[in-house]
């Protein structure tokens, strides 16, 4: 029967304190700059460095550089080719703009000039008839002429935090649905209320009304007669100044007209004045549609 083999025991290894302290006297008195400077030497000896050794390689490197310089320079002068070529059409642009605002202004003086020729021949045929003071009665309520004398200043603007928005302009924030912002049918309920009070006429921002002066709302602009405004809108009204303040300010449009200042900050003045100037409306045509007589129309 063989006997069992003797088990040797390994006695276990211990690290030799003097070679750990070695290696970490070596750490601190060599930086790792010489072990970079080493790597550095290496790569170079190796060929493997960063910059193109060949002088097919440094002629590709020049070349892309001569491309990227001429495009550049292409660039440049293309630019200052176009610069009188842009500056021409501005002006024309500009000349344009000129001369049809020119046309325009001609155009209104002569319907300025056309106006009071009619109204001098109405006045000239009612006065056969007695009824020359009718004519200005009609004239004036109609918004055909200028009118002038006492009256109400009333401003109506959008609220403080309204015009925070959008770099300060009102136009540029989130649009109708910011309460503090002054609405179309805000601005219908201020001139119904000021007709109502006894106006004899109305104008909002110098834009004269009349019986068929639409305020409506495109975008975030309002528009009497199609023409757009900007607030604060002031509105002037002539008649009785004090009567009509009071009675404005005491109407349910006055009152809806302060509810809008008490909850959403819209901010409101009225005064008396001693002479109100309005201008006459641009136009006071009616047109209707007649239906055609004409054989083989529907």
């Amino acid at each position: 029967m063989p006997q069992p083999r003797p088990i040797r025991s390994t006695p276990a290894r211990v690290s030799r304190p003097d070679a750990s302290m070695s290696l970490l006297t070596n750490v601190m008195d060599h930086s790792l700059d010489d072990g970079y400077a080493e790597a550095a030497a290496r790569k170079q000896s190796e060929g493997t460095s960063g910059m193109p050794r060949t002088v097919r390689a440094k002629l590709s490197l020049a070349a892309g550089l001569v491309l990227a310089a001429v495009v550049v320079t292409v660039g440049a002068a293309q630019a200052r080719v176009a610069a009188p070529t842009i500056a021409k059409e501005r002006q024309e642009l500009i000349d344009r703009i000129q001369r049809e605002t020119a046309v325009a202004d001609k155009l209104e003086s002569t319907v300025g000039t056309l106006r009071g020729d009619v109204s001098a021949r109405q006045r000239e045929a009612l006065k056969k008839d007695g009824g020359a003071g009718r004519a200005d009665l009609v004239g004036m309520l109609s918004g055909a002429v200028a009118v002038h004398g006492p009256g109400v200043k009333l401003v109506v603007n959008d609220s403080k935090d309204a015009t925070t928005g959008g770099n300060g302009n009102p136009r540029e924030t989130s649009g109708f649905s910011d309460t503090g912002r002054v609405r179309d049918r805000d601005m219908q309920r201020v001139v119904n209320g000021l007709w109502e009070s006894g106006a004899e006429a109305v104008a909002i921002n110098g834009q004269r009304l009349t019986a068929l002066s639409a305020i409506r709302a495109a975008g975030d602009a309002i528009l009497v007669d199609n023409r757009p405004l900007v607030p604060p809108y002031t509105v002037f009204a002539v008649g009785d100044g004090e009567r009509l303040s009071t009675r404005f300010q005491d109407s349910a449009d006055g009152l809806y007209l302060h509810a809008l200042q008490e909850n959403y900050g819209i901010r409101t003045s009225i005064s008396t004045e001693g002479d109100v100037r309005l201008p006459a409306a641009p136009s006071v045509i009616v047109r209707t549609a007649q239906p055609s007589t004409e054989k083989g129309t529907s």
